[in-house]
């Protein structure tokens, strides 16, 4: 991925922090106990993805090499990661079936 290996727990913490990777739980035994069966771990995404992938080079190539196209991707990954994260959200929150 083109990080520096020294960050790498940084990195981990920018791709939670930014909502591009989710730390989420799913226990069917806790519908038994009238609980939600997946329990979202992750907050709520406040690091902008392109602050977060700024460090790897896999996505410094792209800047460099088309601009205006990742310019576009990282809209689109961003509004997708919003997405994602109002559909876990919506089913964390959905009651156990009877």
């Amino acid at each position: 991925h083109g990080i520096s290996m020294a960050q790498g727990m940084t990195q981990q913490k920018a791709a939670v922090d930014s909502g591009r990777w989710l730390l989420y739980r799913y226990d069917p035994r806790r519908a038994h106990r009238g609980e939600s069966p997946l329990v979202v771990d992750s907050p709520a995404p406040k690091l902008p993805l392109d602050n977060a992938v700024a460090r790897e080079n896999r996505f410094q190539m792209l800047v460099r090499t088309d601009p205006q196209a990742a310019k576009q991707l990282l809209q689109e990954a961003q509004s997708q990661i919003h997405s994602r994260w109002q559909m876990y959200q919506y089913l964390a929150a959905q009651p156990t079936p009877s």
